[in-house]
């Protein structure tokens, strides 16, 4: 057999049992075998192998021994090949897809796969609060260093308005219109969600209707004068002020957006619900424009102060009726007056 038939003889069989990783290799020492040169396996074979006029001929067993040591073969104890060289099928092993590697990769890296967190994993939860016990107004600065302002802030709400200097205001402008709202009893009160596009404007800042909520009795008071209820009409503007119109009422005759409401309560606490109708925005509001106003906080938990309060002077009226459907969920849910602390109080003329 002439060397090249014997080379090729010999990569047929290497390609047949899977050798293809070491073919060059194991083709130089077949040829080496045969007494021909191939320059670019030549510097694989030891000097003193190639030397020497009379030298035995290699064998195929030479050839294993040989290409064993190169790659570091185990000899199998009881095998009738002596050596058995593998090269792994890469679809198999480490490699084998890009989902294996991405996720090999994660690993390595010391990192979780990108599947998510768990939903509500670390999530802060503020601690609960009320109007009453041990969780009351009185408690809320102790509860949390979150509610601390509700104890040592100097601007908190709601207060008693007295002695208000008498001044012209300007108008509030308010941009309301019927609209579609949501209904959510929060645990703390019966909260609405109208539809976007409600806004007032005050000393030429607009601010946004974000949601209106109720009270029972009314938080604030008039020269010390407290009524059966209150709403708070919650805006902001675009750089996340608040303005609170508050929007005082008494018992007299019924108030059909107020029913409205009452009529989209959901069945549970926590839950919303949808109205089918819209409510008339601008019918919850008194015919009479005049307003006081003072800067204060927040009512509720944590009682952050900045807000810019807006009380419209004329009540307006609910029946009896109306305020005992409220009183069944939230007989009280008033925070008690806070200290004017010197405030600057505005009575619109």
């Amino acid at each position: 057999m002439s060397a090249f038939t014997h080379a090729f003889a010999s990569r047929r069989s290497l390609s047949a049992s899977g050798l293809l990783a070491p073919l060059a290799f194991a083709t130089a020492l077949s040829c080496q075998a045969a007494g021909t040169h191939e320059p670019a396996a030549e510097q694989a074979v030891p000097a003193s192998a190639a030397s020497g006029a009379a030298r035995k001929p290699m064998t195929m067993d030479d050839l294993r021994e040989r290409l064993a040591e190169k790659l570091g073969a185990a000899k199998a104890p009881g095998s009738p090949t002596p050596y058995v060289v593998r090269v792994e099928n890469k679809t198999d092993g480490e490699a084998a897809t890009p989902a294996r590697k991405t996720k090999a990769n994660a690993k390595a890296a010391g990192r979780k796969d990108s599947a998510p967190e768990p939903a509500g994993h670390g999530e802060h939860h503020p601690p609960h609060w009320s109007y009453d016990g041990p969780e009351g107004p009185l408690a809320w600065a102790r509860l949390t260093p979150e509610y601390a302002q509700c104890g040592s802030g100097h601007r908190q709400s709601p207060i008693d308005i007295r002695d208000g200097i008498p001044v012209q205001l300007p108008p509030i402008q308010f941009d309301y219109r019927p609209s579609g709202f949501n209904v959510l009893d929060n645990g703390h009160t019966i909260q609405v969600s109208p539809a976007a596009g409600n806004s007032i404007t005050v000393n030429g800042r607009r601010y946004d209707l974000v949601q209106f909520h109720f009270h029972k009795p009314s938080e604030e008071r008039i020269n010390g004068r407290s009524f059966d209820m209150v709403i708070h009409l919650v805006h902001k503007d675009a750089e996340g002020q608040l303005a609170v119109v508050a929007v005082l009422l008494q018992r007299g005759e019924p108030q059909p957006q107020i029913q409205s409401v009452w009529n989209a309560l959901p069945l549970e606490r926590g839950s919303s619900l949808a109205s089918p109708v819209p409510i008339d925005l601008p019918a919850l509001l008194p015919q009479d424009p005049h307003y006081l106003t003072y800067m204060g906080s927040l009512t509720t938990p944590p009682c952050s102060e900045g807000v810019l309060w807006l009380v419209m002077k004329q009540p307006v009226t609910l029946s009896q009726t109306q305020i005992d459907i409220f009183a069944r969920l939230y007989p009280m849910n008033a925070r008690p007056v806070q200290a004017a602390d010197g405030r600057l109080i505005k009575d619109g003329q």
